[in-house]
């Protein structure tokens, strides 16, 4: 079997022999990934994660407190909430990096929601790896690190057994939970633990830290692609990310238009001539025109009514026409997350703005 083909060694001659057709047609070839990982293709999410306290993009004062705690052996069980994206698992890793250094992987116990973390888990894996005595050849032993990340999606009998575990094995071990929503985390586990909020983050550091994989990567980003990626990311650092790296795989060169076509929202030049003809038009053609739009560009509803909602607070009208129209916007929102028919909808919202235009009018009266 030594001699066997495997079903790699295939794709790979597969691949080599469509590389060596497209040069001989003279068409251009792109390669994701960097030539320094062997031709591999590597997720930037992951190439480009802080491998230190000092490379998180934000949040300092954090991350200077947790620096402080761990550097002074102080370190407390944390708990650590806040949106996706924002640095709560890279900041924990750049701790076990520099607590324990390259081996951080034997001394710490992480656990993620994708894994079975029922009251059994919590009662033998984690009361096994916390009552073990660490081998350290210092002169103090070493404290180890259960990592709980998406802890929101523990059973509540889960988090009540880990409360008696956290409490009997403070001695040797520390707890960091990671979660998006604290209100899903028991009072008695919130107590036990210190917090902190990521929130999330700023532009300037969002375009600080693409700026760097952009030059790492020598990608050709124009500034307004650059900022389209900041205004999609909302402050997520991983999404930003993400959606940098497929828009250069689909273009080699990232501009706003770009970027709003490889993640399939609408371009703000197309929210601002919907808007027009929801304020101007008549009920039929307002709702052929946007549903002629929708259908040619593959816009969803959804993300349209997100975007036309912004517009609504950017444009002047008396307080009380904008409250009711973004009320109704809303609603429409609320009926769609639950896969409601997009016609209705749209007419819901060619509808709501007919309102709003007859509000002005009598208002103006």
């Amino acid at each position: 079997m030594a001699e066997g083909i495997h079903s790699m060694d295939i794709d790979g001659a597969d691949l080599t022999n469509s590389f060596s057709a497209n040069l001989d047609k003279g068409k251009t070839v792109i390669l994701a990934g960097n030539p320094s990982h062997g031709g591999k293709a590597s997720l930037w999410v992951e190439k480009y994660r802080p491998q230190s306290l000092d490379d998180v993009a934000a949040h300092r004062d954090i991350v200077d407190t947790i620096d402080k705690l761990t550097t002074e052996n102080r370190l407390p069980h944390l708990l650590l909430y806040g949106p996706p994206g924002t640095g709560k698992t890279s900041t924990i890793l750049a701790v076990a990096r520099k607590l324990y250094g390259p081996q951080y992987h034997n001394m710490i116990l992480e656990l993620n929601a994708s894994d079975d973390r029922g009251i059994d888990v919590v009662r033998q894996q984690i009361q096994d790896f916390a009552s073990t005595q660490s081998l350290s050849f210092g002169v103090k032993p070493s404290v180890k690190l259960v990592l709980l990340d998406e802890a929101d999606a523990m059973t509540k009998d889960a988090q009540f057994a880990l409360r008696r575990v956290i409490e009997k094995y403070t001695k040797s071990t520390r707890f960091a939970l990671i979660c998006n929503h604290v209100n899903k985390i028991i009072p008695a586990l919130q107590s036990r633990c210190t917090r902190f909020r990521f929130a999330p983050l700023d532009a300037v550091h969002v375009s600080e830290r693409l700026k760097h994989v952009i030059n790492a990567e020598r990608l050709d980003v124009q500034d307004s692609g650059l900022s389209a990626l900041v205004r999609l990311s909302n402050g997520d650092m991983r999404k930003a990310l993400n959606i940098l790296q497929s828009t250069h795989m689909a273009s080699q060169q990232i501009t706003e238009e770009a970027v709003y076509l490889c993640t399939g929202n609408p371009l703000p030049k197309d929210i601002e001539q919907i808007s027009y003809w929801l304020l101007n038009e008549q009920y039929s053609d307002s709702f052929k025109r946007i549903n002629d739009m929708k259908t040619r560009k593959g816009l969803a509803l959804i993300d349209i009514v997100r975007e036309v909602t912004m517009f609504v607070f950017k444009i002047k009208m008396p307080p009380a026409v904008r409250v009711q129209l973004v009320n109704d916007l809303a609603d429409i929102e609320y009926r769609l997350s639950f896969g409601c028919n997009d016609k209705l909808q749209l007419g819901s919202v060619v509808a709501s703005f007919t309102r709003a235009r007859s509000a002005l009018v009598a208002a103006a009266a």
